[in-house]
């Protein structure tokens, strides 16, 4: 089962703007999935049999620091 991260989207944006979707990337940052929620991108992580993981701190999201991730 391959690690996969939970990110919101857009990266960068300022605190207290929205989120418009959630993406599923790998470790190399290529996008498997766009979704809705955060729970839609969790959901189909799992049912690709992979094991997702989300943002402890959303603008903490270095995928080669596992403190700043957590597993859902």
């Amino acid at each position: 089962m391959a690690n996969v991260y939970v990110e919101a989207r857009p990266k960068g944006r300022q605190e207290g703007s929205a989120v418009t979707d959630f993406v599923v990337e790998d470790h190399a940052d290529h996008i498997l999935a766009t979704k809705g929620t955060q729970r839609e991108a969790i959901d189909w992580a799992k049912s690709e049999g992979h094991r997702p993981l989300i943002a402890r701190v959303r603008h903490l999201n270095d995928k080669k620091k596992p403190d700043h991730w957590r597993e859902e």
